[in-house]
């Protein structure tokens, strides 16, 4: 049923006459005419100028009636509109009755008929229409809520759900940049780098390029796959949408470094200060450099730079701790350490550095004890089960070394440095064929990246060791081609070419390397303007731009607000970087036990029990290889006596 607003248009397009002719009998004639008003105007304001008495109300039911005796009403004229109800009084007896009207009513007039076009894209007016968006959109926080529960699918490795979660999350929020970058790192996980790059695409385009970390993991992606002119458009389009994006700038400077462009980098880090403030990890990487280029001081001083910025920063921590390393301050290096795993409780780099770094210092129970922790809260990490696998190898045995590194290739059967390592093993013990199906493995995963290269290095030494000389010369020549600037493996044919008496060849190898290599020349004058640029309000900056290191320990207040710098002791300050002798644990360090059971509610009675696992078969499956990787290893006698010297 529909209710009907007669409209008779007169000679005038202005007006409109609002009530039907009356007879011409009737004594009672009285009429008036009204501008046009908007549909969205009131009609009551138009009641007092008619009398109630003689006139029918103004939304009225037009009757049906066959009598002969009454009036018959006008046609309907062609200007009808139609009073449509809203879609949520909207019924199927309705719908069946607006089907009987024309739509050539509302062809008479131009305005009708704009008006009729206009109401067909309002969903109040299409009930078709609104039935497709009935559903309501979630509430914001569900976003949050569904971002969480897919990075604790993900840490789980559980990628499919995590992507259904984040497909979801793009349908209802489509203009926020989270669900994007979240699940092209998922995919980048998996190596589906087409479809990571498709889903950074889609959300530049849905974000209209507003948002710069998408542009940054897409600049991050192209990067990883050698796409370096591109990855620069990316990093430069990450700044254009926000300059105070300091990741953007740190992931351009860093690609920067490994293409030897350090006068770039420098100035791109500049850059990520100057706008986007004090950044830990662009310090970092400048105390980095700088360790590099043997000013220590410097680095010092930009390393406390990044942890007044993070006193959390375990990053930090751990690099300025492998900068003493290095320098065989192994005291300091050990407090460092402490304060890493204090400051990040369960970071795997942390427990597996600091094991490593005791491991070679001879407190292997210490080591091992410390890589079992890291284990034991990160019980996915193939690495810590890598490196206790190579230490058990060292000082306990092989059987229980091939254990671990069984373990560790099934927590991710693509990580190719256990395969490698693996590999090693099985050669130093003899079994030559189980090393080759070890390297041929750790090839099938990748044969383009610097751990290809690696494992090519050590399958030539090992086909040299073989006998098998040209096949050794083939896979040099391979590991070559993916990593040009690796002196052991320009080293290691030139020497096996000197032992086959071809002096004259080993010598155009050595030559050959120092022709291509790509050398970089670090300058320290840039230090001079850069300071400045890092916090112009020091007035210590002159004293430590001052190349004197007698004007180095003029500068200790600069420490002092350091966390983990003690007031009374200057020998334990991680930052005064005096070389210790004494490499045994301080009586006065923390606590170790203490502290993983308080943090990290772990006994360490029980450490040895959480590795105990049954054991199984050493020997993996064997795997299909390309034509290339595997003519290798066609008609190789294998070696029964066990290797005892390793050049990799």
């Amino acid at each position: 049923m529909h209710l009907k607003l007669n409209l008779s248009s007169s000679s005038s397009p202005s007006n409109f006459s609002l009530y039907p002719p009356p007879q011409k009998t009737s004594s009672s004639n009285f009429f008036f005419k009204i501008p046009i008003l908007p549909l969205h105007s009131s009609l009551s304001s138009l009641l007092p100028c008619a009398s109630k008495d003689s006139f029918p109300p103004l939304l009225e039911e037009m009757p049906h009636s066959s009598s002969g005796s009454e009036p018959q009403p006008p046609p309907p004229p062609a200007e009808l509109l139609v009073v449509r109800r809203p879609v949520k009084e909207y019924s199927e007896e309705d719908d069946e009755s607006s089907d009987d009207v024309d739509e050539d009513r509302f062809s008479s007039s131009p305005i009708d008929a704009g008006l009729a076009e206009f109401a067909k894209k309002l969903p109040m007016f299409e009930p078709q229409r609104a039935e497709l968006k009935s559903e309501e959109r979630p509430l914001l926080v569900n976003l949050d809520l569904a971002l969480y529960r897919a990075k604790v699918l993900a840490r789980n490795y559980q990628f499919k759900e995590a992507e259904k979660i984040l497909e979801k999350c793009i349908y209802y929020w489509p203009e926020d940049g989270r669900p994007y970058v979240a699940l092209g790192k998922i995919l980048s996980k998996q190596s589906k780098t087409s479809e990571a790059r498709a889903v950074y695409e889609k959300g530049c385009q849905a974000t209209q390029g507003e948002n710069p970390y998408i542009w940054q993991c897409w600049a991050v992606l192209e990067n990883k796959m050698g796409n370096i002119k591109k990855a620069r458009d990316l990093f430069d389009a990450a700044t254009v949408a926000d300059k105070r994006h300091a990741a953007a700038w740190h992931g351009w400077a860093v690609l920067e470094l490994k293409q030897g462009n350090v006068k770039k980098a420098r100035h791109l880090l500049a850059k990520g200060l100057k706008y986007g403030g004090g950044n830990e990890y662009i310090y970092q990487t400048l105390a980095l450099l700088e360790a590099k280029g043997n000013r220590h001081e410097q680095a010092r001083y930009l390393f406390k730079q990044a942890i007044k910025c993070n006193p959390k920063s375990c990053a930090s921590w751990l690099a300025w701790a492998q900068l003493e390393m290095q320098l065989e301050n192994n005291h300091t290096a050990r407090q460092l350490f402490e304060k890493a795993v204090q400051a990040s409780h369960k970071n795997r780099f942390a427990w597996h550095v600091w094991g490593v770094f005791e491991a070679n210092l001879g407190n292997v129970d210490k080591g091992r004890k410390l890589l079992k922790i890291g284990h034991a809260v990160n019980p996915r990490d193939p690495v810590l089960l890598q490196s206790l696998a190579l230490l058990e190898y060292k000082y306990s045995t092989a059987n229980l070394a091939r254990v671990l590194f069984r373990r560790a290739s099934e927590l991710d059967p693509r990580h190719q440095p256990v395969w490698i390592a693996w590999g090693w093993m099985e050669w130093k013990e003899g079994n030559i064929a189980t090393a080759r199906e070890m390297y041929q493995r750790a090839l099938s995963i990748d044969s383009t990246t610097e751990s290809a290269a690696r494992c090519l290095q050590a399958w030539g030494v090992l086909e040299q060791r073989a006998g098998n000389l040209s096949a050794a010369r083939r896979l040099f020549r391979s590991s070559l081609n993916i990593n040009s600037q690796s002196y052991i493996t320009w080293m290691t044919w030139a020497s096996f070419e000197e032992n086959q008496g071809n002096a004259v060849r080993a010598e155009e190898i050595r030559n050959l390397y120092f022709q291509q290599r790509t050398e970089v020349v670090d300058d320290a004058s840039w230090v001079m303007g850069f300071m400045d640029i890092i916090d112009p309000a020091l007035d210590s900056i002159k004293r430590l731009l001052n190349l004197d290191r007698n004007s180095y320990s003029r500068i200790p207040d600069s420490s002092r607000n350091t966390p983990g710098a003690t007031d009374t002791d200057n020998s334990n300050d991680p930052s005064s970087g005096n070389p210790d002798n004494n490499d045994s644990p301080n009586e006065n360090s923390f606590d170790l036990d203490a502290f993983i059971r308080e943090k990290l509610s772990l006994d360490p009675s029980n450490l040895d029990i959480q590795m105990q696992t049954p054991e199984t078969s050493a020997v993996p499956r064997r795997v299909k290889l390309p034509r290339r990787i595997r003519s290798l290893g066609n008609n190789q006698t294998p070696a029964t006596t066990p290797v005892t010297h390793s050049t990799v």
